[in-house]
């Protein structure tokens, strides 16, 4: 806690050497904000979080409550609220929207923000599956997506996710649906993300005519190791240096039943 304590007066510094300077320092300095930012993060940010938006927002409309998180936002630094991850989530939903029904695989709850912006733009018959392990974000997190009034369907897991992923195939079932999540949103633990997408695909969950994973992962491009996993094909477009990226990719068959990816990168 002593390392909390001292380094919270140290972000509005962190934060203004990193806008001034270029290259290793600025690399450095986003680094350690974003870490500060996660490890203060916690359940009092999220309750935090909870009471602004529960106590500003319209009850029973869902743009007003996104609007209100994006107001907390201006004056509260995170990475996982915003119009920035706002606009890149809207525009992956929208690249597969045209699919029917619509299933959403969230790894990991930031106190309803993303599963807003997801269920806002899911079709009519789509749902969204999140799983999340802390009991309290979870139930914060279901109180703000009940005052969106969003009418798509909404259930979460309360497992980690090496847990919840192989029971899935089973929920998806009793929901009627044979085709599999076409879009996986991964924001957990990043040491996580190639295991995860690896339990998905063996126990076959990704829609077999595609399925888009957007992951949330450090600017370092070393750090997408998932563009190891042989199957993936990994092109990596142009970057702009921050702290965080989001990288989505299209995974799908080819002629040869090989998956193949497409990374698309934006800067956040």
């Amino acid at each position: 806690m002593w390392l909390i304590a001292l380094l919270v007066p140290l972000l509005p510094t962190i934060f203004m050497v990193s806008s001034l300077y270029c290259g290793k320092v600025s690399i450095l300095c986003h680094q350690a904000l974003a870490w500060a930012l996660r490890l203060v993060g916690g359940g009092a940010c999220v309750k935090s979080t909870h009471v602004f938006v529960f106590s500003n927002c319209t009850h029973g409309k869902g743009d007003s409550v996104l609007e209100t998180f994006d107001l907390y936002a201006e004056t509260h630094q995170s990475l996982c609220i915003g119009p920035q991850i706002g606009e890149i989530l809207d525009d992956v939903v929208k690249s597969v929207k045209s699919v029917r029904p619509l299933w959403v695989l969230e790894l990991r709850m930031h106190c309803g923000y993303s599963s807003g912006r997801l269920l806002r733009l899911l079709p009519h018959g789509g749902g969204l599956i999140t799983v999340v392990l802390d009991p309290v974000t979870a139930d914060l997190g279901e109180e703000i997506i009940l005052v969106t009034s969003f009418k798509q369907s909404q259930v979460q897991f309360l497992h980690s996710s090496a847990e919840a992923i192989p029971t899935l195939n089973s929920f998806l079932e009793s929901e009627g649906t044979s085709d599999g999540i076409n879009l996986v949103l991964m924001d957990h633990d990043s040491q996580q993300y190639l295991l995860d997408l690896l339990a998905l695909e063996r126990e076959e969950l990704l829609c077999p005519s595609g399925c888009t994973v957007a992951l949330l992962v450090p600017k370092d491009p070393k750090a997408l190791y998932i563009s190891s996993h042989p199957p993936i094909h990994t092109h990596i477009h142009t970057l702009v240096m921050a702290s965080y990226i989001v990288a989505t990719a299209t995974l799908g068959r080819t002629d040869r039943g090989e998956a193949a990816g497409h990374w698309r990168h934006r800067a956040l």
